[in-house]
């Protein structure tokens, strides 16, 4: 099948109102995810830690990233495109495809097709004027987004001489791409020719996806019908919802429910259809494809797309006259759901998605901020290195490796106290141990009492990891030292010493 892509390069930066001659880059998660055309030009590149784009560029703008605000953005301009067709699928705000054969024929060709599409979009009345569009064109979905960055239409069945030359990384699959490379296989055309039945049997479900791809294939058709009915979820609103995070709310349920449906049947879903109706008949029904098979997360991010736009009223002559009524979510694509041979050591993927999904309905029932997670981050301290969020939100990413001057050292500790848990340390002398300026301890730790108890005897020790946390305000400035100590009775703890008062913050198993 001829699809078309319509891609708007660095959305996260055009909805934001920026343009390609400015400085800036947008960041998610202390990394760079996309950046201007003048950004790039100095060297700041997506995948970049925050730091390393500072010092590339010191003059650098930096905006957070707002997935909201990408949907506003993008949604007149998916409205614009679902004028030519109603069989639009978008996969992410600046990123969407569509089948060629219909609308082709109607505009005079698939030059006259990409004419008209650039028409309409570059008359999209937008605050942030007429954004990058690149179109392209292939066979298969893969192709044609490869097409898109181009900017080329691949002639008709053209499409694997065209994929040939690309690079084995724009598979997108990182352990596989690293094993393609380390058997001497380092672009598209090499690994099409290689026969399907030796790449199934060595790569296995993945593999044969991928070598699909690289021979100007799409994946297997799916169609809804292999199940004979429809699988759909439909809810809706008395008093009418006036908010998307009403919806949202109701659609965590919802999106659940199809995902046990799915289960039931071991089917699985690569493109959606949320349609959405107001009290007053508006209707809004778009389709959404996923970059790989649908979760009950990745859905209602998808609805929150969705309906941001549509009822921010950022299309003025579809905008909604009354809140939503009628909610309904349906498996557009779907079929069987491929098993994956686990490794020799156990893989838990599977117990991860019944997890999630369990998770999911408890957050239905209970509310979006009853049900939390734990999330690594930055920190010297063990009870800084953790941030507790609501389940499904985005959190603050990991920062493993990352210099934090007095950190204590690995292994962690097992047991981190909220409160930490006062104590005294004394010498061979019976003097309470203290740590003089630049961490000098004068005398060893003997002995130790936790919290008034009784004296127990250090058989070994180490530290101090010193702390300067901002020296240049005496009102919330904090020196502390950290010391490991291990009891004769052969439990570790972590102390920290500030003004010499020690405490125990942590116990290791």
């Amino acid at each position: 099948m001829r699809i078309l892509v319509a891609w708007f390069p660095n959305w996260p930066v055009t909805a934001l109102g920026f343009g390609d001659d400015e400085l800036v880059a947008v960041i998610e998660k202390d990394r760079v995810v996309a950046s201007s055309r003048a950004a790039r030009a100095v060297g700041v590149t997506a995948g970049q830690r925050r730091r390393q784009a500072e010092h590339a560029c010191p003059k650098l703008a930096i905006a957070p990233r707002d997935y909201a605000l990408e949907a506003r953005a993008f949604e007149p301009l998916a409205a614009a495109i679902g004028t030519m067709t109603p069989f639009v699928e978008v996969t992410r705000p600046g990123y969407c495809a569509l089948a060629v054969r219909g609308p082709a024929r109607y505009f005079g060709g698939e030059a006259g097709l990409c004419e008209k599409l650039a028409d309409v979009t570059r008359h999209v009345g937008l605050k942030i004027g007429s954004p990058p569009l690149r179109l392209g064109i292939a066979e298969g979905r893969f192709a044609a987004g490869l097409a898109a960055r181009r900017g080329v239409v691949v002639p008709k069945k053209k499409t694997a001489s065209f994929l040939a030359p690309f690079s084995i990384t724009v598979l997108g699959e990182p352990d596989l791409v690293d094993l393609l490379v380390r058997l001497g296989i380092r672009n598209l055309g090499v690994f099409a020719a290689l026969p399907e039945a030796s790449v199934s049997a060595r790569f296995g479900a993945l593999g044969v996806i991928a070598h699909r791809r690289a021979r100007g294939l799409d994946d297997e058709e799916l169609h809804p019908a292999l199940l004979g009915e429809e699988l759909a979820v439909k809810n809706t609103f008395d008093p009418p919802a006036e908010r998307v995070d009403v919806a949202a709310f109701a659609a965590r349920a919802m999106a659940d429910d199809l995902m046990q449906k799915l289960e039931k049947k071991a089917m699985s879903c690569v493109r959606i259809r949320i349609e959405a109706e107001t009290e007053h008949g508006e209707v809004l029904s778009r389709l959404w494809r996923g970059e790989e098979s649908f979760t009950s997360q990745a859905i209602v991010e998808r609805l929150r797309w969705q309906l941001e736009g549509w009822l921010a009223g950022t299309v003025p002559e579809s905008t909604p006259t009354g809140g939503i009524t009628v909610l309904c979510i349906v498996a557009d694509e779907v079929g069987p759901a491929v098993g994956r041979q686990l490794g020799f050591f156990g893989e838990r993927s599977d117990a991860d998605a019944r997890a999630a999904r369990s998770l999911d309905r408890l957050r239905g029932l209970l509310g979006p901020h009853a049900v939390f997670t734990a999330v690594l981050r930055g920190g010297r301290g063990p009870a800084d290195r953790v941030a507790w969020i609501p389940w499904g939100e985005p959190g603050p990413a990991p920062e493993k490796g990352e210099p934090w001057p007095g950190h204590h050292p690995l292994p962690a500790p097992a047991l981190v106290y909220e409160t930490p848990v006062l104590a005294e340390v004394h010498d061979a002398h019976d003097e309470p141990v203290r740590v003089l300026t630049r961490g000098v301890v004068p005398t060893a730790p003997q002995r130790i009492s936790i919290h008034g108890g009784p004296w127990i005897e250090v058989i070994a020790w180490s530290g101090p990891w010193l702390s300067d946390e901002r020296p240049w305000d005496a009102r919330v400035r904090k020196r502390r030292s950290r010391f490991q100590i291990l009891t004769k009775d052969n439990i570790g703890h972590l102390c920290v010493v500030e003004a010499n008062r020690w405490s125990i913050e942590a116990t290791y198993d």
